[in-house]
């Protein structure tokens, strides 16, 4: 009941924003949701008499299209409990503070997570019902004309691609689930991603991205040597970088200043892959919320490197992809589904390094 009353005045709180209901479980929230006609839906996944995951499922077998945030504790339980929340059709998440007490620090904390959220998914919700059409899946353009992408590199006469730098935020576990499980094992190349999320969380999805993708992936530890065929992911609450060493590239994390908000940010991993391995990068940004990776991929591309992003019909949201190919910095928009197979030929197509050494072979 108090944490039900905070949220609700948190929101309210906002101008823009009304809670329609509350409900103590699930059984309770699917019985009121005929009537209410939510644009979203918070969900807390640790409820009595029925859970939030049966609770989730339920919902998207009625309302398939309604966003559904979840609300989670910062806990190995918490962490598994979400990663199958997004795997079974959660838009996002967000997570408790430790204290729930109502302190000013629990409700700045989950201000700053949950308002910017509810508005990207309820806004596009709006919309579509004030034209007259069906809610969609909700996506968010940043506020930016739409560049023309630059002409770019062909893959064949482009510099070999050494390694390939993934970025993403909202709907990325599913997004680098689709996309890793689609790539050759083991991988030619290196592959380093920054997936926004809490400490705890990020092991959590290294070993469901091993388990769903056969691909070896890791939470990263700082420094270690970067090798072909093997997957970092920052770690939580740490930002990752690539720097030089004599016995090859390494990554190393620090707790370095925010950047746009997030720690692990995309800038400081996509800034650190340009300056070491200049045109020799492949930048991918996938779907996600804001604009983090935006001065990243200017970094890469003064340094030669090629950029694919997600294209907006297949995002959940198309915050920072959309920053990326409206600034004119992608050589291709791609949808999900395809990115795979744009990401092999861009590596078969240039010679290709087997170790971070400097051996190479000539691909075909």
């Amino acid at each position: 009941v108090v944490v039900r009353r905070m949220l609700s005045d948190i929101i309210s709180s906002d101008t823009e924003l009304v809670v329609v209901g509350t409900a103590a479980n699930g059984k309770i929230a699917l019985t009121k949701l005929p009537q209410l006609t939510p644009d979203v839906i918070i969900l807390d996944l640790d409820m009595p008499e029925m859970g939030g995951i049966e609770t989730l499922r339920r919902i998207k077998k009625t309302h398939p299209r309604l966003p559904v945030i979840a609300f989670s504790t910062l806990t190995i339980r918490g962490a598994q409990a979400t990663l199958e929340a997004l795997s079974r059709g959660a838009a996002d998440y967000v997570t408790k503070p430790s204290s729930l007490g109502g302190g000013k620090s629990a409700i700045s904390t989950i201000r700053d997570e949950l308002i910017p959220k509810i508005k990207a998914f309820a806004r596009p919700q709006m919309r579509k019902a004030a034209l007259g059409a069906s809610p969609g899946t909700a996506q968010t353009a940043p506020p930016r004309p739409r560049a023309a992408p630059p002409a770019g590199l062909s893959p064949k006469r482009a510099a070999p691609i050494r390694i390939l730098a993934i970025g993403t935020s909202t709907g990325g576990p599913n997004a680098l689930t689709q996309l890793l499980g689609m790539l050759p094992k083991p991988f030619p190349i290196p592959i380093v991603v920054v997936q926004h999320m809490p400490p705890i969380f990020t092991n959590i999805l290294a070993e469901r991205l091993t388990a769903n993708t056969g691909h070896r992936v890791y939470e990263c530890a700082s420094g270690t040597v970067i090798e072909p065929g093997v997957v970092w992911v920052a770690p939580g609450d740490f930002h990752m970088v690539v720097t030089k060493a004599p016995s090859g590239s390494r990554l190393q994390t620090h707790q370095g200043e925010p950047e746009n908000s997030c720690r692990p940010a995309v800038d400081p991993l996509f800034r650190s892959v340009a300056d070491v391995y200049g045109p020799n990068v492949l930048a991918v940004i996938l779907t996600g919320m804001g604009g983090d990776g935006l001065k990243g991929c200017h970094k890469i591309r003064e340094a030669g490197g090629q950029i694919l992003v997600q294209d907006e019909a297949s995002s959940v949201v198309w915050g920072m992809p959309g920053y990326v190919a409206n600034a004119g910095l992608a050589d291709k928009v791609l949808p999900i589904d395809a990115m795979a197979e744009e990401i092999k030929l861009r590596v078969s197509a240039t010679r290709m390094v087997r170790r971070d050494t400097g051996i190479t072979s000539q691909g075909r």
